[in-house]
């Protein structure tokens, strides 16, 4: 048998839309179908754009001062000096990539942005995972900050919460309680 190449049409490790892994879709209605399918260009749209804001912080180019979320984004990342898309690592089980950090040093600051580009309210615990792993990955800085502020920026608003560092702690001492139960689950371990 030889097979059709489909190497320009299907990238490696792509799914499409209508696949057979994804097969919930075959009990949709036409109105179903049609939000799936929004749902699914939203997500991508999310992703372009997450992509494109990277480039922009990255080379340090602000956008047209709006109320825009993503100029707002944009323009406070490069004004702070982010660092765009950073991995943040504790284990195997647990790590991320915070949209924008930045550690001031001279402060002892945290400082993680995040850009959400969906309607519905997101919640402020991804950021606070996020400055748990921080600590736990950077446990020198942790021993020494002061403060931490975490902004989420969605729906042409910015929502500031700086948690006391206690507040923290408590999301520290889960994910390594977890990653033990996990590990010992990984050996075969009850």
């Amino acid at each position: 048998m030889q097979w059709n190449n489909h190497s320009r049409e299907v990238p490696e490790g792509s799914h499409a839309f209508l696949g057979a892994s994804k097969y919930s879709w075959l009990n949709y209605t036409d109105e179903q179908i049609a939000e799936a399918y929004a749902n699914y260009l939203a997500i991508k749209r999310g992703t372009e754009l997450h992509a494109l804001a990277r480039d922009l912080i990255k080379q340090g180019i602000p956008l047209r001062d709006t109320k825009h979320t993503f100029n707002m984004y944009v323009n406070d990342c490069v004004f702070y000096g982010m660092k765009p898309e950073v991995p943040l690592y504790y284990s195997k089980y647990c790590y991320g990539t915070a949209d924008a950090i930045r550690f001031l040093d001279e402060d002892r600051k945290l400082m993680i942005f995040d850009l959400k580009t969906g309607k519905n309210p997101a919640s402020m615990k991804q950021l606070i995972i996020y400055a748990a792993l921080f600590c736990l990955e950077y446990s020198d800085e942790f021993a020494l900050m002061r403060a931490i502020e975490l902004r989420k920026y969605q729906n042409n608003d910015i929502e500031i919460y700086t948690p006391e560092i206690n507040e923290i702690v408590p999301v520290m001492d889960k994910i390594v309680y977890f990653d033990k139960i996990l590990t010992k689950l990984d050996k075969g371990d009850r």
